[in-house]
């Protein structure tokens, strides 16, 4: 099983450029060619919130349309910058939004790995929550289940990252997280947004994995006074490869490369 990852798309409205510079937009239509191009395709994509900047309906009109491009079904938690009850109208329809419930989280048991999105969404606040009703649900819903392997996303990381700004509107609530996540061995991985960048860690025993943006990245500064900054990183995709119940993740830049090119001659020596 081959699982794709965007996270942290941040649509605005009409397709303006965010912070008056990075044309999401175009990122996210890449990103979107460059999954429905891969080989082998993924089986699915997983899309781990700030799906768009304001919040707005006309915002999620304008990505539903890109995202019903892939080729595959994908599915999405919100994040800081989205609007719940927005996201719920603009993606009702979709099968694995849940109907009239207060937070968007679900399970997805239609394949090998089950998936199971998790809503960390703290409406007015940059930073997330994983509050005692949404840790419930997840022991709840992980308690159906003991014995096939599990993948979670959620937006917010429960880990601190070393940036401060963005660890400053880190998930609250996150030792409860742990504590449920522990009692069910059968989650193998936890994956994120929020930070724009690759970050990777053993939380609480659990290995955590951050996506890296199609869009703008956070600028990689780990000093005590680093300042709320972005730069222009090469746009990835995070694969994440599920076989012999071992999940390995792949980051796939998005653009044109040089290569590929042989380590080796036709007769197989090395090429110096």
């Amino acid at each position: 099983m081959l699982i794709a990852q965007l996270t942290d798309t941040h649509i605005k409205p009409d397709g303006r450029p965010a912070y008056g510079r990075v044309d999401t937009l175009s990122c996210l239509k890449a990103s979107i060619n460059h999954i429905n191009t891969l080989q082998p395709a993924p089986d699915v994509v997983l899309v781990s919130g700030d799906l768009v900047d304001l919040g707005t309906a006309e915002e999620y009109t304008l990505i539903r349309s890109l995202l019903d491009e892939l080729q595959m079904p994908w599915m999405a938690v919100p994040g800081n910058h989205d609007n719940r009850e927005e996201m719920q109208s603009s993606f009702g329809d979709c099968d694995w939004m849940p109907e009239s419930a207060p937070f968007i989280q679900y399970a997805i048991d239609d394949y090998p790995l089950r998936l199971i999105g998790l809503d960390s969404l703290k409406p007015n606040s940059g930073g997330g929550q994983i509050c005692s009703e949404r840790c419930d649900w997840l022991d709840q819903t992980l308690a159906q289940q003991p014995d096939k392997d599990t993948l979670l996303f959620i937006h917010h990381p429960p880990f601190n990252t070393g940036i401060r700004h963005m660890d400053q509107i880190g998930l609250e609530g996150s030792d409860h997280l742990a504590e449920v996540v522990q009692r069910h061995p059968q989650v193998k991985m936890l994956l994120c947004g929020h930070v724009h960048r690759s970050v990777q860690t053993i939380w609480k025993g659990i290995h955590v994995v951050i996506a890296q943006s199609p869009a703008h990245a956070v600028t990689l500064d780990i000093s005590a006074d680093a300042e709320s900054s972005f730069v222009m990183e090469p746009p990835a995709v995070q694969l994440i490869r599920y076989e012999n119940n071992e999940l390995v993740t792949h980051l796939s830049f998005v653009g044109e490369f040089s290569g590929p090119w042989p380590f080796c001659h036709p007769d197989g020596s090395l090429i110096n």
